[in-house]
């Protein structure tokens, strides 16, 4: 009998596996505390430990009873648009403000398709910005300001 390993399940096992792990890596900086009064590092020790046993637990599905699945082309216009959207959001957050950099970050990642059309993408993003707004800003009481100092506000 032939056993059938697929590669993107062992990849994104993988990939688990190493995000848990810095977690759990980072998370011994800071003092764990007691199970009844758990410090700073207990809850990112847990989510990491918890990641990274996931990501073991893909890896072993991929490696035993995975699917032989070829990988297509990778759509490196979209992985791109999606990086310099995220770039964009982390560089100019505090100078730009919240609004204009969720609404510029929205329109960027959904015109990472290709298959979206421009008006499909601005509606996009305006409701994405309306709703982050409304959350993080409002609900959560982030003190993010809602518009940069690079637009004179």
């Amino acid at each position: 009998m032939e056993r059938r390993r697929s590669f993107p399940d062992v990849l994104a096992g993988g990939i688990f596996v190493l995000i848990g792990g810095a977690f759990v890596v980072g998370a011994l900086g800071y003092e764990l505390g007691t199970p009844t009064r758990m410090g700073p590092g207990a809850f990112p020790l847990l989510v990491g430990a918890a990641v990274a046993a996931l990501g073991l637990a893909i890896v072993g599905k991929g490696l035993v009873a995975g699917e032989v699945i070829s990988f297509g082309p990778v759509p490196w216009r979209a992985v791109a648009v999606i990086v310099v959207a995220v770039l964009f959001f982390g560089f100019t957050i505090r100078r730009l403000g919240f609004v204009p950099t969720a609404a510029v970050t929205a329109l960027l990642t959904t015109l990472a398709s290709a298959r979206v059309r421009l008006l499909t993408a601005v509606a996009v993003a305006a409701g994405l910005t309306v709703a982050s707004t409304l959350i993080f800003v409002v609900g959560l009481q982030l003190r993010i300001p809602l518009w940069g100092p690079w637009l004179g506000f």
